[in-house]
C-alpha cells in the first residue's frame, strides 16, 4: 500500500487489512477448460465438454446456467455479444467469427411515454436526464427484446455437437436445486432490496415478507436456497421444444403477457421478429498479436482505437512499465472520448453490470461471450412465467429526442462488452469482462500486459490494474509500481487509488482461457467470491 494512500485526493482510508493476498491458482491441461463468474457454471461447462460437447455447446450450458446462478447479471431475459475461434476453419480463413444477440427497443414503444422529470437534473443510474417515475430505468417499461436465447441457439446449430436438450439440462438442473443463499447472494440481494420490493413477483422470490433480504444463514445448516422452479419449468420447455417457443410459441406468449400485464410494450412480433446476427469480426494487429473483437454496438472498436494508441505511444522492453501504465492511461482516455462522441448511437453509456466468460475445448476451438441484464436485477422485476428477470434495455438510450443516441422504437442498443480473442506469439487467449464502463480498460489492461509485457494468464489476472471509465479521475491499482504511480499521478493529478476487492468490483470482473496448442489453462478474476475456472478433467468420469 503507498504511503500517500490516505492522504487527501487519494481516497478515504478503508476498513480492510493491508496483508491479506488474495489468488488464484491456473492449472495447465491437455483438455479443455472453462472460465467464468460462478464455479457451478463452469463446471456446467466442463461436465459438457466432458461428455464430448464442443466448445459451442459448453458455452451454451454456461449461459443458461449463470442466468441460474447469477440471476441479477444475466439471464433468458438478457443479451450479449461472443467471440468464435474454430481452430481448424478460422486458422484457413485466418480470422474469427461473432455473434451479437444485442437487446432491441420495441416496436411499439412510444418515446413519448418517457417524459423528462422538471423536478430532478439527472438519472440516478445513468447520466441522462431524469425520466419521470424512472420508467426508462424500472419496471416493464425499461424491457428490450431479449436476444440470450437466440444468440446460443445459433452458435448451437451453426457448431454444437450435443443435442440441444442436452447442453440446456445442467442449467434446468441447477434451477432445480435453487441458488443456495450465501453471504455474497445475501449481499447482492441487500443491495437492491428496496426496488426489487416494488415488484411482487420479484419481491415473492427474493425477499421475504415482500421487504426484507432473504438472507442465508451463519452456517452450512442454515443456508437457504432461492426456489426457482418456476425458472427450471422455463428451461425444461425452451431444452425440450426449442429455442423457437421462446421467440414464436407458449414461452414467447406467456412472456409477452407478463411484460404487458407489467405495463411494457413488448409485442409477439418483437418476439417473432427477432434473430441473432453471425457477423464477421473486428480483427486488427497490436504489435506482433492479432486482436479479434465484435464490430458492432459495442467497445470492440474502442480497444482497437487505444490499442492503436500504446503503440504508437512507447515501446515495450527494459524499464518501460512506467511509460505503458501513462501511454495506456492516454489511450483509454482518448477511447473513451472518442466513444462519447462518436460510437454507436453516440452518447454517454450508463453504468451496467454484466456477466463474462470464456470456453476453450481440447481441439483448441475458443469462445468468449459476454450477457447482460443491464443494470444488477436489470429492470428489477421478474418474469413470472418464467422466473427470470426483465432486462432494463431502454436505459441505454437518451430520453431526449434529437440526439444520436436517442430513444427510438425498434432500435439497437449500445452496449459496453467486448468478448476478446487474441493470437499472440506465446498463443491464444480468450478475454472477457463485465463491469459496464469498466469492461474497456479491462481488456486493454490485460492485453497490454499478454502482449507488451510478455504476462502469462496468472500474471495479467493479478498484475495490478487502471481504471478510466471516468476519463478524468483514474483509479490506480494501490500495488502499482512506485514509478508507475508517480508518472501517472504527474500526468493525472486526480487520480485516486482503488482497492480491488469482493465487493465493489472497480477494476472490471475479467474471465479468460489460454491455448499454446499443447495446453491449456483458465482463470477468473482473484477478487470474484464466485468466480473459478474448471478444467475438463476435473468432472469427467
Amino acid at each position: 500500500m503507498p504511503a500517500d494512500y490516505d492522504r487527501a485526493g487519494c481516497g478515504p482510508p478503508d476498513n480492510f487489512s493491508d496483508t491479506q493476498v488474495v489468488r488464484k491458482t491456473v492449472t495447465w491441461t491437455q483438455q479443455g477448460v472453462v472460465a467464468s463468474q460462478h464455479k457451478l457454471a463452469s463446471r456446467a461447462g466442463a461436465e459438457t465438454l466432458a461428455a464430448g460437447g464442443d466448445a459451442i455447446d459448453a458455452a451454451v450450458a454456461v449461459s443458461f446456467a449463470l442466468g441460474v446462478v447469477e440471476p441479477w447479471m444475466s439471464g433468458l431475459l438478457g443479451g450479449g455479444m461472443m467471440t468464435i475461434w474454430r481452430n481448424a476453419e478460422c486458422r484457413a480463413k485466418q480470422r474469427a467469427e461473432c455473434i451479437e444477440f444485442g437487446m432491441r427497443a420495441p416496436l411499439a414503444l412510444d418515446p413519448a411515454d418517457y417524459p423528462l422529470d422538471p423536478d430532478r437534473s439527472g438519472a440516478r443510474l445513468s447520466p441522462w436526464p431524469a425520466v419521470v417515475g424512472d420508467r426508462n430505468i424500472y419496471g416493464a417499461t425499461a424491457i428490450g427484446v431479449p436476444g440470450v436465447v437466440a444468440g446460443m441457439d445459433t452458435a448451437h446449430r451453426c457448431w454444437g455437437r450435443l443435442p440441444w436438450v442436452d447442453v440446456v439440462r445442467p442449467a434446468r438442473d441447477l434451477a432445480r436445486a435453487g441458488l443456495r443463499l450465501d453471504w455474497f447472494a445475501s449481499m447482492m440481494i441487500a443491495y437492491a432490496s428496496r426496488s426489487l420490493a416494488r415488484d411482487p413477483d420479484a419481491a415473492d422470490l427474493f425477499l421475504e415478507d415482500g421487504q426484507w433480504p432473504n438472507i442465508g444463514g451463519w452456517t452450512p445448516n442454515g443456508q437457504r436456497r432461492l426456489d426457482q422452479s418456476r425458472l427450471a419449468d422455463a428451461l425444461d420447455r425452451i431444452g425440450q421444444a426449442g429455442a423457437g417457443d421462446f421467440y414464436r410459441g407458449d414461452l414467447a406468449r406467456a412472456v409477452v403477457k407478463d411484460v404487458r400485464d407489467k405495463g411494457g410494450c413488448l409485442s409477439d412480433h418483437d418476439l417473432s421478429g427477432y434473430s441473432a446476427k453471425r457477423v464477421p469480426p473486428l480483427s486488427f494487429g497490436y504489435r506482433n498479436a492479432r486482436v479479434h473483437v465484435p464490430a458492432g454496438l459495442c467497445v470492440g472498436p474502442d480497444l482497437k482505437t487505444a490499442l492503436e494508441h500504446c503503440e504508437a505511444a512507447f515501446t515495450p522492453g527494459g524499464d518501460a512499465g512506467a511509460a505503458r501504465f501513462v501511454a495506456l492511461a492516454d489511450a483509454l482516455a482518448h477511447a473513451q472520448r472518442d466513444r462519447l462522441a462518436h460510437a454507436g448511437h453516440a452518447a454517454e453509456r450508463p453504468e451496467t453490470c454484466t456477466t463474462a466468460f470464456c470456453v476453450v475445448d481440447r481441439d483448441g476451438n475458443m469462445v468468449s461471450v459476454t450477457q447482460t441484464l443491464l443494470s444488477v436485477f436489470g429492470a428489477h422485476t421478474l418474469s413470472a412465467s418464467t422466473g427470470s428477470l426483465m432486462n432494463n434495455a431502454i436505459m441505454w438510450f437518451e430520453p431526449v429526442q434529437g440526439r444520436p443516441n436517442a430513444l427510438q422504437a425498434g432500435r439497437d442498443c449500445l452496449m459496453n462488452i467486448c468478448p476478446t480473442i487474441i493470437e499472440a506469439p506465446g498463443g491464444r487467449y480468450g478475454l472477457s469482462a463485465s463491469g459496464g464502463r469498466k469492461i474497456l480498460s479491462c481488456i486493454a489492461n490485460l492485453t497490454s500486459g499478454i502482449v507488451d509485457d510478455e504476462m502469462s494468464l496468472e500474471e495479467a489476472f493479478h498484475a495490478p490494474r487502471i481504471d478510466m471509465s471516468a476519463v478524468e479521475l483514474p483509479v490506480l491499482d494501490p500495488r502499482l509500481a512506485d514509478a508507475a504511480k508517480r508518472a501517472l499521478r504527474a500526468r493525472w493529478p486526480g487520480a485516486q487509488y482503488g482497492r480491488r476487492g469482493s465487493y465493489p468490483y472497480l477494476f472490471g470482473v475479467p474471465a479468460g482461457v489460454c491455448d499454446t496448442g499443447q495446453r491449456r489453462a483458465g482463470c477468473s478474476e482473484p477478487h470474484s467470491a464466485w468466480g473459478d475456472a474448471v478444467r475438463e478433467e476435473e468432472v469427467g468420469p
